[in-house]
């Protein structure tokens, strides 16, 4: 079965407005289906937000639910338009070539959301690293092979830092455990300038930083990074990317999602307020130079 792809904001909200008419025109997925003559599971994808409505689909769609309403089936038809073009014309594309469709998938949420918390146990979150230590990472990782596509993949990390400036930047607050600070990525020269770049950005209005201590020892959080990414509509659920050694994982149901909300507010309620959080930055920076 192939991996679930995370929907879109807009992708969702059609979803839920054709799933809205379709039972209130008291029919099942099947008979849904039955109109596109396709599989339950695409309605059901198609709800979810998962995969784009075409056009003609959605006039058929709308046909069989009874909207005769014109300005209904004009604003769905606009709300699928933006729905679609949001999924191909991101700048991402344009790097296609040393992006895996998991990575792309992020991307994307992240040009969309309003708000990022994340809580990482080993690297410096993506959205706050500098170009030297992103190319340490992209390094590391083997996954990219020439000096060409580590030079791609590093850009892209910059761009995607665009959403944190700007007219409307995305609040982020990330919770970083201590070993994140000590880990020599790409050596004590990348480090000291990452840790510097830290404590500047950490004085950005939408940025909050925090460190969870050795010393507060065993966490809820210590098993794994993840990113809990919100939206600006007020119906958006949030999404969780939660991430491991051999693939990212997105999780939408609302259950889940409110655990590691739950997670998050254990994590930063534990580690350090800001300002004590910025002062051991600088005191390990300090240290790493003697």
């Amino acid at each position: 079965m192939p991996p679930v792809k995370p929907s879109t904001v807009l992708g969702r909200q059609l979803g839920d407005e054709l799933r809205r008419f379709r039972e209130a025109a008291s029919l099942s997925t099947a008979d849904a289906a039955a109109v596109l003559d396709c599989t339950k599971g695409k309605i059901s994808r198609m709800e979810n937000g998962h995969v784009p409505v075409r056009l003609p689909d959605l006039n058929a769609l709308v046909t069989a639910y009874g909207i005769a309403d014109t300005r209904t089936r004009e604003r769905l038809t606009a709300l699928a338009r933006r729905a679609n073009r949001r999924r191909r014309d991101g700048w991402w594309h344009e790097y296609s070539s040393v992006l895996s469709d998991a990575y792309r998938d992020q991307i994307e949420m992240e040009a969309i959301c309003s708000q990022i918390r994340t809580f990482q146990v080993q690297v410096v979150p993506g959205l706050l690293q500098t170009a030297e230590y992103a190319r340490a990472i992209a390094v590391t990782s083997r996954s990219w092979k020439t000096p060409e596509e580590i030079d791609q993949v590093v850009q892209v990390r910059m761009a995607r830092q665009r959403r944190l400036t700007g007219e409307d930047p995305m609040h982020f607050w990330a919770v970083l455990a201590e070993g994140v600070l000590h880990q020599q990525v790409g050596g004590p020269a990348v480090m000291a300038e990452q840790l510097a770049a830290l404590v500047d950005l950490a004085d950005r209005p939408n940025i909050t930083l925090q460190v969870l201590p050795f010393s507060r020892g065993a966490h809820a959080s210590m098993l794994g990074p993840y990113v809990l990414l919100g939206f600006p509509q007020p119906t958006a659920l949030d999404l969780v990317l939660s991430e491991t050694a051999t693939r990212n994982t997105w999780v939408e149901r609302e259950a889940e999602v409110v655990s590691y909300r739950a997670l998050f507010d254990d994590a930063r309620t534990n580690a350090l307020p800001p300002a004590d959080s910025v002062a051991m930055i600088k005191r390990i920076a300090a240290k790493a130079k003697q």
